[in-house]
């Protein structure tokens, strides 16, 4: 964890940070500040934890000291269970909702035997999780009809869900996640609901062969608002407020891994209506992307450029 200055200088790394397993997929996965962060300077991020019995998605905080060079009394406040012997697939955003919660996304862990949890309302792979920030589960989150189901549930059967945004106008929660060969999604994600992995997908295995019943519908469970096929790896989103770029207000904007570029995407009633690609030259893989408090978009990338993009 670093600090970069708007003129582009690097600071050296925070300390204070509980141990990261940055084996294949792994890493510190996402960060928000608070909004009080003024006040109590207040840090809350994801990364991929090494426990008993394998690996997991794990949430901490800590405060970030007046002189910005550590955290200070980090803890881990959320484990996402059961851990699994796998390096791939954590998920891993964190952003703040309007009531003051944390919403967090989870990865299923990639494996055979860990997809299915994705249904699993007993476990916290493939979902997106609504908590507090003591890492209690939210008031107000979605009843399911298990009896076992876990409180902190917000939706399931997700995948790799890389992306999360709340739209500036209708606050409604957008994420977008990793499809298998075929099928990466976007996702108007509604309390409650399940997004059907692996039960549906509009993709298929990277060998070929068909996924389950090979089926991309089913009753009671969600269709993508949008998806690619072949895909971009869609990960960090961000919408972009006010008026700065005119033409940009409220777009979502989608770093791609393997597409190599952003995605400006047009919505419009709760539907796409227009896709654009920007730095396509650039041959960078976009890890994430967020708006600035100077209204500029920043866009950092796996190989370790950060990127301003501005009407300057």
């Amino acid at each position: 964890m670093r600090i970069v200055s708007q003129t582009g200088e690097t600071g050296s790394p925070i300390t204070g940070i509980p141990v990261v397993n940055s084996g294949g997929q792994g890493g510190l996965l996402g960060l928000c500040i608070d909004p009080e962060f003024s006040a109590n300077r207040m840090v809350y991020w994801v990364f991929s934890e090494n426990i008993s019995g394998g690996t997991v998605t794990t949430v901490a905080k800590g405060r970030l000291s007046s002189e910005e060079t550590t955290i200070e009394n980090s803890e881990v406040i959320y484990r996402a269970n059961p851990a699994a012997n796998s390096t791939a697939h954590y998920g891993g955003r964190i952003l703040f909702d309007q009531t003051g919660n944390l919403l967090v996304s989870t990865g299923e862990r990639s494996g055979i035997a860990t997809r299915p949890l994705s249904q699993d309302v007993d476990a916290a792979l493939g979902k997106i999780i609504r908590i507090t920030t003591e890492g209690q589960p939210a008031p107000g989150n979605p009843q399911f009809s298990d009896a076992d189901a876990l409180p902190e549930l917000y939706s399931i059967g997700h995948r790799n869900p890389q992306g999360l945004a709340i739209h500036p106008v209708t606050e409604e929660l957008w994420q977008t996640e990793h499809g298998p060969r075929g099928g990466d999604e976007l996702n108007l994600v509604k309390p409650g609901a399940n997004y059907g992995w692996p039960t549906i997908t509009y993709g298929i295995e990277y060998g070929g062969q068909t996924i389950g019943a090979g089926i991309q519908q089913q009753d009671g469970m969600e269709q993508p608002v949008y998806y690619w096929d072949p895909v971009v790896s869609p990960s960090g989103i961000t919408f972009y407020k006010g008026n700065r770029i005119a033409e940009w207000e409220n777009n979502l904007f989608i770093g791609s891994l393997s597409g190599q570029h952003i995605i400006r995407l047009i919505i419009v009633n709760d539907r796409i209506i227009g896709e654009e690609r920007l730095l396509s030259g650039e041959n960078q893989r976009f890890r994430d992307i967020t708006q600035g408090t100077d209204a500029a978009l920043y866009a950092i990338t796996d190989q370790g450029r950060l990127y301003k993009i501005d009407i300057d």
